[in-house]
């Protein structure tokens, strides 16, 4: 069934192309001394945990945990990342839109995004993304 249009109106539909990327805002704050940096996050829901980037952990001086057992990560496609095993974790406090809260992040080669927030920080936080 076709809607009636009125006279001088357009029938106009849209179909809206997806959002691909949600990119947030984030504070992160070392625990020893409260400097602080502010990063753009990915927030990815297929991501299995929180994730942030060892160059720039590593530029930025914040400082590291060795974990006692090598993690395994893959990325998106399936492949080993190119920066190997995960090997070391970072603490840190995180703001968010007055949100504020310690977390542990698994310390990998992420390229060009800074930090990913997956489903364990979603499942906890359930942020309101606009």
């Amino acid at each position: 069934m076709k809607a009636k249009v009125a006279a001088g109106e357009r029938d106009v539909r849209r179909t809206l192309k997806p959002l691909r990327e949600v990119w947030l805002e984030i504070g992160i704050e070392k625990l020893d001394n409260h400097e602080g940096v502010m990063v753009k996050a990915l927030l990815d829901s297929g991501a299995t945990g929180i994730f942030v980037d060892k160059k720039f952990v590593e530029e930025h001086g914040f400082r590291l945990e060795k974990l006692d057992q090598l993690v395994e990560v893959k990325n998106v496609n399936g492949t080993s990342n190119s920066g190997g095993n995960i090997t070391h974790e970072l603490e840190c406090n995180v703001f968010y839109r007055g949100h504020h809260e310690r977390l542990r992040m698994d310390v990998c080669n992420l390229g060009r995004t800074k930090m990913i927030l997956g489903m364990p920080w979603l499942a906890a936080y359930n942020p309101e993304v606009n």
